[in-house]
């Protein structure tokens, strides 16, 4: 008799942290485990979405913390401990667009900034986190990188290099936690529906002097399903991975993207 297929649900009472999970893909996030029965501890920046957050699911964790310093980053795994008791899935979802211009006018800050919050700030969610998957025998941790982990992104080269940059540190991570029973996958979302995306699409298409509706043609037609993801796209693939069925899934840079073609 053949073994029966892994199970899609995730395990009850599931403990996990999201950073910048008050918001848009980090909040699709929370609200997925939260739906499916996990505990949750987010933080964000946005006040006004920890207060939000804080209405809809009362009983779970919401903390102010900026992923790009040190002392906040710690805080909030501190927060963590004390509110879940322990560790089993991290999402360093944390990043920020960054700036959009050519290399020769991109201010050395935004480079730094971007760095910063796109590819420090998670591997502090990792600095900070691992121990506590450790200690719990072992988890997932997913970090969210982009479609612009796998191509060069003219005009965006903060994040693109932010996002390759998740990608070594997936492959990384994979390698070194594996004995220690933690998995390590990297989600690369394509174009996402929302105000992030909209906010990209206008500053390229003002650099360029196109029209909005151009320039959203322009990214789309780069997509082979002609369309964006959402989310809740985003969303469902965390499920997946921290569900029994993601039990030997680990090393993996997982497009959530319509396949996006180039950028």
């Amino acid at each position: 008799m053949t073994a029966p297929v892994a199970s899609l649900a995730i395990q009850p009472g599931l403990r996990a942290v999201i950073t910048a999970g008050a918001n848009g893909i980090g909040r699709a996030i929370a609200d997925a485990l939260i739906a499916s029965g996990a505990r949750v501890m987010v933080s964000d920046v946005d006040r006004n979405a920890l207060a939000d957050f804080k209405a809809a699911h009362p009983g779970h964790g919401a903390t102010f913390a900026d992923a790009a310093t040190d002392d906040d980053m710690a805080r909030l795994f501190g927060e963590a401990q004390a509110h879940l008791g322990g560790l089993d899935v991290l999402v360093n979802n944390v990043g920020i667009a960054g700036p959009t211009g050519g290399v020769d006018e991109i201010s050395i800050a935004d480079w730094r900034r971007t760095i910063d919050v796109c590819l420090t700030g998670q591997f502090l969610g990792a600095h900070f986190g691992v121990p506590m998957l450790k200690a719990a025998g072992g988890g997932a941790l997913i970090n969210i990188s982009s479609a612009a982990g796998r191509f060069g992104y003219a005009w965006r080269t903060p994040y693109s290099s932010a996002k390759w940059g998740l990608i070594g540190l997936t492959q990384s991570l994979a390698k070194e936690l594996g004995p220690s029973n933690i998995r390590v996958n990297a989600i690369l979302p394509g174009i996402v529906s929302g105000p992030r995306m909209t906010g990209v699409i206008a500053a390229r298409a003002e650099q360029t002097g196109v029209s909005y509706a151009e320039m959203e043609k322009t990214y789309l037609d780069r997509v082979s399903m002609r369309r964006m993801v959402t989310a809740q796209d985003v969303a469902g693939t965390v499920l997946w991975l921290v569900s029994a069925a993601g039990a030997n899934i680990s090393g993996q840079s997982l497009g959530v993207d319509a396949n996006v073609e180039t950028l």
